[in-house]
């Protein structure tokens, strides 16, 4: 393999947690294991000891396996005991190394609980904030947060620890907060915020706005499709009487409102009708905000589905240790390198399947020759 694999390079810097007698297998060895077995479908500890047995011969072509393949036991020890928070900035290093930064896309944050890590019937202690970048289809860094009220803290982490320079931050109401809005401006990025009742005053005022503006810009747009028909229109404004900076919402430019209907062709379901909220540092036309809005909820169909159907990320009971942070870690590495392997057009889970099948695919994945 190529010395100068970024993937063995950078994770190669990751701490060993283990003690010094006894060691019978890098711990890089064990990493490589846990990336490769995971492409290939493994969703546990045992799976990735069997994977690598059945691929000894192919891993020794660029790993050193000293002792030969380690034990399902070795590996969720190691899994357990590495410094999480160092696996995720390897991880977030590694992610910057290989991908082309697009100036201004979309950098969507969101959080997911893994609902397996649950014990005894209570609710789950992992729950991971991500960052998605829909033009570049790659997770650009993840998080962990004690529980979902804590999105708050850890979205100004995650911020600081990732290049959003030039890039425009949505988040959903949660994250809609005076402070992260100056996190976001203060790394040089723009923000489309969503706007609900946990600011009443700010939602007051943009309904204020709306209601009597007589400067609104809009548009609209209908999509037709699987027995239903859906309206979408976003409407603009950007000159203020009732919001000012002085309110702290700090470099606002443009409120949002994005009004949906969805009516059900050949059905007795009564027509959806929804309204939207946002706030914007940027000055920008309807059709723009529209796109931009449409695109945040790649991080739930995109990622978090994905993670769930592709991958079993619910399913896994992983919790001692940081085995959950670290695992979740695994998978994101796994998805951006499947997801941007282009020669061949396959689902997610074809691509991993044929990946197990096929080592000249692995290889394409992984984007190393040997």
């Amino acid at each position: 393999m190529d010395t100068n694999n970024r993937l063995i390079s950078i994770f190669s810097n990751v701490e060993d947690p283990r003690k010094d007698i006894n060691l019978r297998h890098n711990l890089i060895d064990i990493i490589v294991i846990g990336i490769i077995s995971v492409i290939c479908g493994a969703e546990g500890w045992e799976h990735m000891s069997l994977f690598a047995r059945s691929k000894e011969q192919f891993l020794k072509q660029f790993l050193e396996l000293p002792n030969g393949i380690p034990s399902k036991d070795t590996i969720r020890r190691t899994f357990c005991a590495i410094d999480s928070e160092q696996f995720e900035h390897s991880f977030i290093e590694w992610v910057n190394s290989i991908s082309n930064k697009i100036s201004g896309q979309i950098i969507s944050f969101d959080g997911k609980t893994i609902k397996g890590a649950k014990s005894h019937g209570k609710k789950s202690p992992i729950h991971m904030v991500s960052a998605w970048a829909s033009e570049t289809n790659m997770v650009l860094g993840q998080v962990k947060t004690s529980e979902k009220s804590n999105e708050i803290t850890a979205i100004p982490e995650l911020i600081d620890l990732l290049d959003i320079a030039g890039d425009v931050v949505t988040i959903d109401a949660m994250g809609t907060q005076k402070e992260i809005a100056d996190k976001i401006v203060e790394n040089q990025a723009n923000y489309i915020l969503a706007a609900k009742n946990n600011q009443p005053k700010l939602m007051e005022n943009i309904k204020d706005e709306f209601r009597f503006s007589k400067s609104i810009k809009t548009t609209k747009n209908e999509d037709i499709g699987h027995g239903r028909i859906e309206t979408r229109q976003c409407s603009v404004i950007t000159d203020f009487e009732f919001i000012s900076q002085k309110d702290g919402w700090r470099n606002i430019k443009s409120i949002i409102r994005i009004s949906s209907t969805r009516e059900f062709k050949n059905s007795d379901k009564e027509t959806e009708k929804a309204t939207r909220y946002f706030i914007s540092s940027l000055q920008q036309t309807p059709e723009y905000f529209q796109a931009a809005i449409r695109s945040h909820w790649g991080i739930e169909n995109k990622l978090h589905w994905i993670l769930d159907v592709a991958f079993s990320e619910d399913a896994s009971r992983k919790r001692k240790g940081n085995a959950a942070q670290n695992y979740s870690v695994l998978l994101k590495i796994a998805l951006n390198l499947v997801k941007n392997e282009k020669s061949k057009k396959l689902s997610v889970k074809s691509k991993r399947l044929q990946a197990a099948w096929d080592n000249e695919y692995l290889l394409k994945i992984l984007n190393v020759k040997v």
